[in-house]
Parts: C-alpha cells; sequence; structure tokens
C-alpha cells in the first residue's frame, strides 16, 4: 500500500506540513528562478571576456584585415562565429559549456573593432558607445520586465522572428557585396525590433520554464544584446556622428 502524504494538523494555529504535490510544485516554481539567476550571473561574466576581445581587436589593429579584404573577412568571422555556436551548443550541458561561451564572446568581442574603430574617427565616438551600451541596457531591462512581471506566454513570436532573423542574415550578406548605406540603415532598424522582441521571447521562456539550460539561455541573451548594440551604435554614428 503506498503511504498517503497528508497535512498533519495540531491543535495550535501551526500551518500543516507540505504535502508531496505542494512540494513537487515548489520545486517547479524554483527552478525557472535558478535558471533565470545563473543566465543573469553568465551574462554579466560574459561581458568581460567580450571587452576584452574588443580592446586587443582595436590594440593589434584588426580593422586592417577588414580594410585588406572587405568581404572576405567579415565572412570568415561570421563562419568562425557558427562553428564557436556549435561548440556552445554541443557542451551545454557540461562545465565546458561555460568555457566555450565565455570564448565565443571573446570571438564576438574582437568582431566588435571594425564598428569600434568607426565610432574612434568621430569627435563624440566615445559618447556613442556609452549611448548604444545605455540604451542596450534600457531596453534589456525593459523586455526583462515585461517578461517577467506578465509571465504571458509568448513563444507564438519564436516562428516569425527565427523567419525574420534569416531575412536579416541574407539581406546583411548581400549588402557585403553592394555596401548600400541607406540599406544598411534600414536593416539595423530592423535589426532592433527583432532582437529587442527576441529578448522578450527567450526571458519569457525562461520565466516559464521552456528553457532549463542556463548556458543556451544565457548564449540566446548575449546574440540579442549583441545585435542590439550594434544596430544602435549604426544608427548613431549615421544621425549624431560629428566628425572631426
Amino acid at each position: 500500500m503506498e503511504p498517503s502524504f497528508r497535512p498533519v494538523m495540531s491543535s495550535g494555529a501551526q500551518s500543516p506540513l507540505p504535502t508531496q504535490d505542494r512540494l513537487h510544485d515548489r520545486a517547479l516554481a524554483t527552478e525557472p528562478s535558478r535558471v533565470l539567476r545563473n543566465t543573469y550571473w553568465l551574462l554579466a561574466l560574459s561581458m568581460l571576456p567580450t571587452v576584452a576581445g574588443a580592446l586587443l581587436g582595436m590594440s593589434l589593429n584588426f580593422i586592417a584585415l577588414f580594410k585588406a579584404a572587405p568581404i572576405m573577412t567579415p565572412l570568415l568571422m561570421f563562419g568562425v562565429m557558427m562553428g564557436s555556436l556549435f561548440v556552445v551548443t554541443a557542451l551545454r550541458n557540461s562545465v565546458w559549456g561555460v568555457v566555450a561561451l565565455l570564448a565565443f564572446t571573446f570571438i564576438a568581442g574582437v568582431m566588435l573593432t571594425p564598428i569600434l574603430t568607426v565610432a574612434a574617427g568621430f569627435r563624440n565616438g566615445g559618447q556613442l558607445v556609452a549611448l548604444a551600451g545605455g540604451m542596450t541596457a534600457a531596453i534589456f531591462f525593459a523586455m526583462a520586465t515585461v517578461a517577467t512581471v506578465s509571465k504571458r506566454d509568448f513563444s507564438f513570436l519564436g516562428r516569425f522572428l527565427f523567419i525574420g532573423m534569416i531575412l536579416l542574415i541574407v539581406a546583411s550578406l548581400a549588402n557585403l557585396f553592394f555596401a548600400v548605406p541607406a540599406v544598411s540603415l534600414a536593416i539595423s532598424a530592423i535589426a532592433v525590433l527583432i532582437f529587442s522582441l527576441y529578448l522578450l521571447h527567450d526571458i519569457s521562456s525562461i520565466v516559464r520554464g521552456g528553457e532549463t539550460n542556463y548556458v543556451t539561455a544565457t548564449l540566446s541573451v548575449f546574440l540579442s544584446l549583441y545585435n542590439i548594440f550594434i544596430s544602435l551604435l549604426n544608427l548613431l554614428l549615421a544621425f549624431t556622428g560629428q566628425r572631426d
């Protein structure tokens, strides 16, 4: 005969002991919170190698490679980043997944060299970099607050956002060959919208328990923030940049 788990009431005003079902429900409620907390901590940690990669790329004059091969270098670096993404995904269930994630964010930091070099050529370039960072943080907190407080299911956005991202990548690769400034600005504006909604979608998935691996959760959030920052900085440089 299976044991029965029932509340044990005393003669006083004490609360009943938790039943097995209540313990199970409490564990289910705690799991998304733990994943979300670990995701935020790992996301904060990932900023360190990102900054280090950007500083290294600037100090080694990495921009020279882009000037020497303006098409092949971005394509090569895009391939490197895609390979790194595959490694992070493959190792997501081990401690090496964290190492791979931090290595990926370092590579992503190096990839910031071209746009940071362009910003350095403006009188207010440093201010615009800081402003883009502040706006990215504001978008993150806004989307995280909506996803956490409302607890609505935003999974319906996934299919539309994925299609939008694929079209965005195709347009970006095509613009490497045509280099039309107006198209570049349009791509940046659309990217801000798409990846802002991706933040909402991904954080909502964590809150609702759909994403249980904090390595892949951090990777998704980092990629959204990374693309939002680059897109905002590109727009700010185009519209408010002050050349020397």
